[in-house]
């Protein structure tokens, strides 16, 4: 699986509590909150419905606005994730479908903590 560093945004649901991520394996990654393998913050909180990510080339750029996201306002945040996501769908199935489908297995295999 070929790494892409991504910003990413988790809500417990419509309007609920939201936790803002950056790693290079998003699958991977959405997958270990949804299964709940990560103490913490999305454990605690039940926060593991992908309502918004964003791709960069650069980890540096993805890190830089992870940084810059977390400092927004939460109607800010709230405002990007319904410019793309108006229902707070959750993307995971859509994102995961064509991997999970290929053969790909445990999409945790190349996953790196998130920053």
């Amino acid at each position: 699986m070929e790494k892409q560093p991504r910003v990413y945004i988790l809500a417990s649901g419509l309007n609920g509590t939201l936790y803002i991520g950056v790693t290079s394996n998003l699958i991977g990654r959405v997958y270990q909150h949804r299964q709940k393998l990560i103490a913490g913050f999305t454990k605690r909180y039940g926060i593991d419905k992908l309502v918004w990510y964003e791709v960069h080339e650069q980890m540096e750029s993805a890190i830089l606005r992870e940084k810059q996201l977390k400092n927004w306002s939460r109607t800010a945040k709230k405002r990007l994730i319904e410019m793309q996501n108006p229902l707070w769908q959750d993307l995971w199935p859509e994102l995961a479908s064509p991997s999970m489908a290929s053969g790909f297995g445990n999409p945790c295999r190349n996953d790196e903590s998130a920053h």
